[in-house]
């Protein structure tokens, strides 16, 4: 398995990717939605604001991980979120996404990145560093409908200081049903 930034000749991939391991997991609506969010994040958010982090074996794109600017009206930290992540359903339970996540979060770091956020399953993302926190640490732009689910990571070690401020996301995301 290779890891790689490059993902610009592999979009209708990534897409795909995303929206059939959503499709497996969550239903066809699922599918659609992170399909459609995926689209319109490679298609519309400036480049300095996106990260894109895939792991790719001989037969193509096999996980996919998007990180993408959040601010913090009060904050100059550099913030990005990981949504989505997608690991093609055959490969999952084999460490393919915690490596992929273990290269992107050393990517990010390189890259002068301070903080990391994701809205998902502690018992996955806690395996590469990310803790719960709560929006006393670091406002999210919506509405969680999952509280416990909203986790953070200091990229320069230490405790996860507050985020100072109003949050805001990429348009990708800011469609209240992903919260």
């Amino acid at each position: 398995m290779n890891f790689t930034t490059q993902y610009t000749d592999r979009q209708q991939e990534v897409i795909d990717l995303f929206a059939a391991t959503f499709t497996a997991s969550e239903g066809a609506a699922e599918g659609t939605l992170i399909g459609s969010m995926v689209t319109t994040m490679l298609s519309k958010t400036a480049e300095e604001d996106l990260f894109a982090f895939l792991a790719v074996s001989d037969t193509g794109v096999q996980a996919a991980a998007m990180f993408t600017r959040m601010t913090y009206a009060d904050d100059a930290r550099s913030v990005f979120i990981l949504s989505p992540m997608a690991v093609s359903p055959d490969q999952q339970g084999k460490g393919v996404g915690q490596e992929l996540l273990r290269f992107a979060l050393s990517h990010l770091r390189g890259n002068g990145v301070d903080v990391a956020l994701t809205y998902g399953d502690i018992n996955f993302y806690s395996r590469v560093g990310f803790a719960q926190i709560y929006e006393d640490t670091a406002r999210a732009p919506l509405p969680l409908s999952y509280p416990h689910g909203w986790l953070g990571q200091n990229l320069r070690g230490g405790p996860l200081e507050p985020l100072k401020g109003a949050a805001s996301c990429v348009s990708a995301l800011r469609d209240p049903s992903l919260w």
